[in-house]
């Protein structure tokens, strides 16, 4: 009997639950600005606030969510969290009040920083060592299907529906959602020695360098999922933003299917320096694109959306193998903290990429120049994955 097959029941099973988490995810996120202008009559600001909460809300829980699922059944905590992570959509339904709306909105937060982590910790958990990397680049896969027709049909709905239908429909796509969480089957996991509480409890220590460098990765990236219909619209590009999306999330699709079992081949640090290099010449290609409207105006435009599937494509090569690297980087009780330093890293960089973009462009008069910044720090991120994060790695992976 074959010991390396990927494809189980269990394996289709939380693919399903991840593509419809997300896809309640993607559905509401769109709309949410409009919602919160037209039925709490809040500014800008307040909206950035409440919208933000979410996100904090899931950084903070996610290194003790690695604690958790390390120390507990990661079964139970994961239904759990997703139970709780469809329910607010609910909750949405009879917020009538702002502070109750903002209350719903951090303990969502709190339940997805949980459940994405279960979901990427129970996944390791059924995947054969040897088909660990391409596993991951599928369930990705379901994040990005779920990224290219989320928004599109929450933004289409938005249209012609009222509100309270949108969160009806994520909360049906959650409950759905829930029923193939709970088909799946987790190995058992023998009782683990507890340990004294220390950081590396939380925190995976040995994956320092390489949060080091995700997180310099993800600045740039968290301007570009912000900003770039802001730039495109500042410029004078007048290609529809939504494309721009859509040719990333085809990038990021593609580069998943090849990139995942180049990792298994244990070439985790080739894709990772391979989608570096795409990256950095892609932001500063971003970063040009004002001055080459001046030469050409219909290149650019067609440049634009190169750029987006370039994008795509580095990122979704670098996205399994960073996740596989890190999972190496520590033993089997600590695959939840592990799995929850990839994600937190990631998370800090993204933060950091909102509120800086928008700064740099105000002070110094464009967003090119805050993407010419994220192109600065991805060649430092990969200068110092060459040769610190990288070689780390090398000298110290478990598998």
């Amino acid at each position: 009997m074959r010991t390396d097959k990927m494809v189980t029941p269990s394996f289709c099973y939380i693919l399903a639950a991840n593509f419809l988490l997300y896809f309640a995810f993607y559905l509401i996120l769109p709309i949410l600005p409009f919602y919160l202008e037209e039925e709490f009559m809040v500014g800008k600001s307040m909206i950035g606030f409440v919208l933000s909460c979410y996100t904090l809300a899931a950084l903070c829980i996610r290194p003790f969510a690695g604690y958790f699922l390390d120390t507990f059944a990661r079964r139970p905590l994961y239904l759990v969290a997703y139970f709780i992570f469809a329910a607010i959509f609910a909750g949405y339904m009879f917020a009538t009040v702002l502070t109750l709306f903002i209350a719903l909105r951090v303990v969502h937060g709190l339940a997805f920083g949980m459940v994405t982590v279960a979901g990427n910790t129970i996944l390791i958990d059924i995947l054969p060592s040897s088909r660990r990397g391409e596993g991951v680049g599928y369930y990705g896969l379901a994040n990005n299907i779920a990224m290219s027709f989320g928004p599109m049909i929450g933004l289409f709905m938005h249209e012609s529906v009222t509100y309270d239908v949108i969160f009806l429909c994520a909360l049906l796509s959650c409950g759905l959602g829930i029923l193939m969480a709970y088909m799946v089957k987790t190995p058992y996991k023998p009782p683990v020695k507890r340990e004294p509480i220390s950081l590396d409890r939380f925190f995976l220590v040995k994956g320092t360098l390489a949060g080091i460098s995700l997180l310099l990765l993800s600045i740039p990236y968290g301007m570009t999922t912000t900003y770039v219909a802001m730039y495109a619209d500042e410029i004078g590009i007048d290609v529809n933003s939504g494309l721009y999306f859509t040719f990333m999330a085809i990038g990021l699709a593609v580069s998943r299917l090849f990139s995942g079992r180049q990792v298994d081949k244990g070439r985790v640090t080739l894709v990772i320096s391979l989608g570096m290099y795409l990256a950095a010449i892609s932001f500063f290609l971003l970063a040009a694109l004002k001055s080459l409207m001046a030469w050409n105006h219909v290149f650019t435009s067609y440049l634009y959306i190169g750029i987006a599937l370039s994008q795509g494509v580095a990122f979704g090569t670098m996205f399994p193998a960073f996740n596989t690297l890190f999972v190496n980087l520590a033993p089997n009780n600590q695959r939840g903290t592990a799995t929850s330093t990839y994600l937190t890293s990631w998370d800090v960089g993204i933060g950091i990429g909102l509120m800086v973009g928008g700064s740099i462009a105000q002070r110094l008069g464009g967003f090119e120049y805050a993407y010419l910044f994220g192109a600065c720090l991805t060649v430092i991120s990969t200068l110092f994955f060459l040769f610190k994060a990288g070689p780390h790695f090398n000298r110290n992976k478990l598998r």
